[in-house]
């Protein structure tokens, strides 16, 4: 009995990657549809900024699917100061964009949104989450640069500031449970792990 469960939450961690994959997709769409005018932001910009709203959204839903209050509030922080720094960064700095559309290029909030969930889910529950966060946080930055919005020095700085609080208040998830049991089947046969944490 055990082991079956055990199968079925590991089938669930990847039904997670699956479904922030599929929910970061359809808020890009969704961010798309809006009514477009001649001169308005190009499809690959609009989508960069659907993907950067996305990516809190998502990432705060595994915390909440995880019951992971502690993650829910790191996020929180990590966003806030993430998004804030470079605000307030891109006020002081005055670098021109390169599109000459105003003087706040440096740093990319934009990107700083999407960088602090894309560094939060890596340090909180491993590469598994990370490494798909990090790819759409990419698509983000590159569609800032595309876009003509922010140079690349722009985006590096915000994914720079975003990882940099992350490693500062993330700490990595503990599940409660003291025993945890797998079963993993083989060509062979089939394995049964268990771990108990003192």
């Amino acid at each position: 009995m055990r082991a079956r469960h055990s199968l079925q939450s590991g089938r669930r961690g990847g039904n997670v990657i699956k479904s922030f994959l599929q929910l970061s997709s359809v808020l890009a769409a969704l961010a798309c549809c809006g009514p477009v005018e001649a001169g308005t932001a190009s499809t690959v910009e609009t989508v960069g900024q659907g993907v950067a709203v996305a990516l809190p959204i998502v990432a705060g839903g595994i915390s909440l699917y995880k019951h992971d209050d502690t993650g829910l509030a790191e996020l929180g922080v990590d966003t806030l100061l993430t998004v804030g720094t470079a605000y307030g960064l891109s006020h002081i700095v005055q670098e021109q964009r390169p599109d000459k559309s105003d003087n706040r290029s440096f740093p990319s909030d934009t990107e700083a949104l999407a960088a602090a969930p894309a560094a939060y889910l890596w340090d909180r529950y491993g590469w598994t989450y990370g490494l798909p966060a990090y790819a759409a946080a990419g698509f983000v930055a590159y569609s800032r640069v595309d876009s003509q919005k922010h140079h690349w020095w722009d985006v590096a700085a915000s994914g720079a500031i975003g990882w940099a609080y992350s490693e500062i208040f993330t700490t990595r998830f503990r599940n409660n449970s003291r025993l945890q049991t797998a079963a993993y089947g083989t060509l062979s046969g089939a394995m049964v792990t268990m771990t108990y944490r003192w």
